[in-house]
């Protein structure tokens, strides 16, 4: 039996992360929790990482799939906060900007990895960002650092 397994250390890689400017008060929190994590414990140096400032989450998709099609990057991390309303239009932004990265991430087999909150209010935003529940911008840098060497894993594999 074969398992495909990885660590989260790839100093070698380089990463794009597409942060929202909307909810910016929590989105830079994310970031920061990323870029930490991403030089800390995966050791990327910080000239590897380019970071992409968007109006909202509902932008990160098409700027997401050019990132993907350049071919020069080992895995795209996406920012967002999204706060429910009191309209559906929560429920829009947030099923088509999760749909599209995954739809873009499998047909590119580039990560895309969610630092993408979706709340009922800030309180929970401020509590994911850094707070209480952990910052979810550091588990996507961990999660696109595990990816980068599976997906290393599997070329090789292929090869």
């Amino acid at each position: 039996m074969n398992i495909i397994q990885s660590g989260i250390n790839v100093k070698n890689a380089s990463i794009t992360i597409i942060i929202a400017r909307f909810n910016e008060f929590i989105n830079k929190n994310l970031l920061s929790g990323a870029i930490d994590t991403l030089t800390r414990i995966g050791q990327i140096d910080k000239e590897k990482i380019l970071t992409i400032y968007v109006p909202g989450t509902y932008e990160i998709p098409i700027v997401a799939s050019y990132i993907a099609n350049t071919n020069k990057y080992d895995a795209i991390i996406a920012i967002g906060t999204i706060i429910k309303g009191s309209t559906d239009h929560f429920k829009h932004i947030a099923n088509d900007a999760y749909s599209n990265l995954s739809r873009i991430s499998t047909k590119y087999f580039i990560p895309i990895t969610m630092g993408i909150l979706t709340t009922e209010n800030i309180q929970q935003s401020i509590e994911r960002s850094g707070t209480k529940m952990g910052n979810k911008g550091s588990e996507a840098a961990l999660a696109a650092l595990e990816m980068i060497n599976i997906m290393k894993k599997l070329k090789k594999i292929n090869n």
